[in-house]
């Protein structure tokens, strides 16, 4: 196994673990002052979830195109999951054109991610 190969797969097992342990939940909305906007929120932190889990799979695999492909990949992910805290907290203040216009750039990094994570070394 390459130092390489090596490095990647420490690598993924570490964001494997920091992942589950920050996994979404089951919430209740039904007491949040805004419960449209909190279940936005909630399901764009499922997506950021999904994707992390579709990159793992790729990471631990082996199969990702390329390092670079890769630092690209965990780009948009940390960039997804920092957003998700903002967009809570937008969701806490009632500012619902905040939570659609930050949950509209989770769904954006985690579409990438995930389309990067599929793309296959040649």
């Amino acid at each position: 196994m390459s130092g390489s190969r090596i490095g990647s797969l420490i690598g993924g097992i570490a964001l494997a673990v920091s992942t589950a342990v920050t996994q979404a939940g089951p919430i209740d909305i039904s007491r949040h002052p805004h419960p449209d906007a909190l279940q936005m929120v909630h399901e764009a932190e499922h997506s950021v979830d999904h994707a992390w889990e579709v990159y793992h799979r790729a990471a631990l695999g082996g199969t990702i195109a390329s390092p670079a492909l890769q630092a690209q990949i965990e780009q948009h992910l940390h960039e997804a999951r920092t957003l998700v805290p903002q967009a809570q907290e937008a969701a806490d203040r009632g500012e619902i054109q905040q939570v659609d216009r930050l949950v509209g750039e989770i769904k954006v990094h985690t579409a990438q991610a995930i389309e990067g994570s599929k793309e296959q070394k040649k």
